[in-house]
């Protein structure tokens, strides 16, 4: 479950950046004597947005690599290797897509992710702990599913669902902190020092809020993609490996790869509403049921 929890925090870093950047070279045009120009400052919100979401997606690739120790298969020598990139060969034929980059990091988790800039960009890993403790079918099945997110253009949609959210939290923040200061605080241009420290604590709320959007969409990517992963190997070996799974509680990954891997957590409650996956008996039940979803 790796893909979206090392999206959201190289995302979450880069805005941080560039909004400190840009206040300490005093570029927020939106500020004006008379208060806020919303247009200037929705502007300004979107590019902010957008583009700490677009440039995490962009250095998704080498993120992901670095974060796990990955390393690229460019020649094949094992027999473990060999069929593992004739798997993802023969499953990105099958799936309309180009060859993806195919990479194995040195862990005796079990886990796989996929990601990159785009579906005929993108990168396929697997940790040898999965070669190792899985079947063919069922490691066959864990690599559909990965095909499967780059096939849907998954990171892609999320970039596009992040970049919106960052945009209404960003804009809203400052709406509000600028409302604050000239309401409460009785400050007339509405952005003293009251309207950063509100500005601020409104950004963390909303964001972790607005991540709750992300964080749905998440989940019902891995039921998208699991129906993928047994259409290209199988709907049983789909099922076994999540069974698999679910028998072997896997140790987490780092926290800023949580969401790019196959496998979640478990979490009940409001917990729940921040889960990058589904319960895996959610996901063999809708496997089973032959739910599409």
């Amino acid at each position: 479950m790796k893909r979206i929890a090392l999206f959201l925090a190289t995302n979450l870093a880069i805005v941080l950046v560039l909004s400190v950047t840009m206040r300490l070279l005093g570029v927020e045009p939106y500020l004006t004597a008379n208060g806020l120009n919303l247009n200037s400052l929705l502007i300004f919100a979107a590019v902010m947005g957008f583009g700490g979401a677009f440039i995490s997606l962009a250095i998704s690739k080498w993120t992901a690599k670095m974060s796990v120790g990955a390393q690229v298969i460019t020649d094949p020598r094992t027999p473990e290797e060999i069929w593992l990139m004739q798997t993802v060969a023969r499953q990105a034929q099958a799936a309309g897509i180009r060859m993806p980059e195919v990479a194995i990091w040195d862990s005796p988790e079990v886990n796989a992710f996929a990601t990159g800039m785009s579906k005929n960009s993108s990168l396929v890993a697997v940790s040898t702990g999965l070669l190792r403790t899985m079947t063919r079918e069922e490691a066959e099945a864990v690599l559909g599913h990965e095909i499967a997110h780059a096939a849907n253009g998954d990171m892609v949609t999320m970039a596009l669902i992040q970049g919106v959210v960052n945009t209404f939290v960003m804009f809203l923040s400052r709406v509000i902190g600028h409302t604050v200061d000239r309401v409460v605080f009785k400050n007339e241009n509405g952005h003293g020092p009251a309207f950063f420290i509100t500005m601020i604590i409104a950004e963390v709320i909303l964001g972790i809020l607005a991540s709750i959007i992300v964080m749905w969409f998440s989940r019902q990517r891995e039921f998208r993609a699991d129906v993928g992963g047994a259409s290209l190997a199988g709907r049983q070996n789909m099922i076994n490996a999540l069974k698999r799974l679910g028998n072997l509680h896997p140790e987490p990954l780092p926290d800023k790869m949580a969401a790019f891997g196959i496998a979640g957590g478990r979490a009940g409650g409001l917990k729940r509403l921040f889960m990058t996956h589904p319960p895996i008996e959610e996901r063999i039940a809708a496997l089973e049921a032959g739910a599409v979803r």
